[in-house]
């Protein structure tokens, strides 16, 4: 399994841009001024999936053989991951079997239904989820994808950070959100492929902090996970992605749920923007830590907008308590 490279982004771009618009990337004059920065938006809650991963699902199954897309593919998703490969193998004619948590989101559950995924619920967590669905491909004969450790995922969704540098070539700072790491290791690998001076800064929940204790240790950490924002709720850390992390990312930060809930207040009121958790987290790292962004031309990257009434409700009562 190795890592992908700058070359492969933009052999990514190529594919998928027959699918896939390009998401805006928008200055905010109301987080600028809160933050004492050029700050600018990548809107991926722009995308049809309301999702950066629609990316990378396309990437991978347009690079699939025949005999792979018969077979039918297994994967295991807190949504957006889930979203993406149903997606794609509606798009590519192929069978999506999905395993999901429990009490996954039900918007993403019915978008997933809507798009022509088999859904198999089981466990408390995404990576029981996962567990169960290695079982299921190893025992049916189904293509087992990781939602990470997959170069043609990053290489798809590390799209999202090569065209923000497009648009705007003299950003100093990416930040992003991380669960598993497939988009921070995407805008590391384009970042430092393009300009080695490019910061790339992952934010993730305290709550959910297994990739930051896994890049901090340098080896693979599972830790507990208690998050509310399911699009970064993982509890162990990935290969591929802690591999590139390791070498690449410039910092990784730790905010908490209710920062992240006053995030997505804060982007509603200040960008007129709608974030999930997961979308939010970035802003929360950079709110938490203005001394990364003060005075510099910072892209925060909005990764998903799937956010439920009940969820945006007790955000903004976070937000305006």
């Amino acid at each position: 399994m190795h890592a992908p490279t700058l070359r492969d982004v933009y052999r990514a771009k190529k594919t998928i841009a027959p699918h896939i618009d390009r998401t805006p990337l928008h200055y905010s004059s109301g987080l600028s001024e809160l933050l004492e920065a050029e700050v600018y938006l990548k809107h991926e809650e722009y995308l049809p999936l309301g999702a950066f991963k629609g990316r990378g699902g396309i990437n991978l199954l347009a690079n699939m053989t025949d005999e792979e897309k018969e077979r039918g593919l297994i994967t295991a998703s807190s949504g957006n991951h889930g979203q993406s490969m149903a997606n794609a193998c509606r798009m590519f004619g192929a069978k999506a079997i999905i395993g999901l948590p429990k009490d996954a989101n039900p918007n993403k559950v019915a978008a997933m239904r809507s798009l022509g995924a088999e859904i198999i619920f089981h466990g408390a967590d995404f990576d029981s989820a996962r567990m169960h669905c290695e079982q299921i491909a190893k025992e049916e004969g189904y293509r087992f994808v990781h939602p990470v450790n997959d170069p043609l995922l990053i290489s798809g969704v590390g799209t999202q950070a090569l065209e923000t540098v497009e648009d705007l070539p003299d950003v100093q700072v990416l930040m992003l959100p991380l669960g598993g790491g497939s988009g921070v290791s995407g805008a590391c690998i384009v970042a430092k492929g393009i300009d080695p001076s490019i910061e790339v800064l992952a934010v993730q929940s305290e709550q959910a902090p297994a990739a930051y204790q896994s890049w901090k240790q340098g080896e693979i950490v599972e830790a507990e996970m208690n998050t509310v924002a399911e699009g970064i709720a993982t509890r162990v850390g990935y290969e591929l992605a802690q591999s590139i992390m390791r070498d690449l990312l410039d910092d990784f930060l730790l905010v908490s749920d209710d920062e992240i809930h006053r995030a997505i207040g804060t982007l509603v009121d200040k960008a007129h923007t709608l974030a999930e958790g997961a979308g939010a987290t970035a802003l929360a790292g950079a709110i938490k830590y203005p001394g990364k962004v003060k005075g510099k031309k910072v892209a925060i990257t909005i990764s998903g907008g799937n956010i439920t009434a009940d969820q945006l409700r007790q955000s903004l009562e976070v937000y305006q308590g």
